[in-house]
């Protein structure tokens, strides 16, 4: 993975004015929703490993490495 290239799936404010133009030509109807937790939902195309949080404890494996399976909010 390298750092320097993170990718935000976010759309540009210029596709949004010419979405918002042709809806006011169009007199079409607009409705807005905003999904919090999109980013977290999706799955990793990589394998990623993160050591276990502090006071989370297994009994018999105090220091564990954990392989994520789904985003996490902050991960880059």
């Amino acid at each position: 993975m390298v750092f320097t290239e993170i990718l935000s799936l976010v759309v540009k404010m210029t596709t949004i004015k010419v979405v918002l133009s042709m809806i006011a030509m169009e007199d079409l109807y607009l409705k807005q929703m905003d999904i919090k937790t999109a980013f977290i939902h999706g799955d990793l195309d990589e394998e990623l490993y993160i050591v276990q949080p502090h006071g989370y404890v297994v009994i018999r494996n105090e220091e564990l490495v954990r392989r994520l399976r789904r985003s996490l909010y902050g991960l880059k």
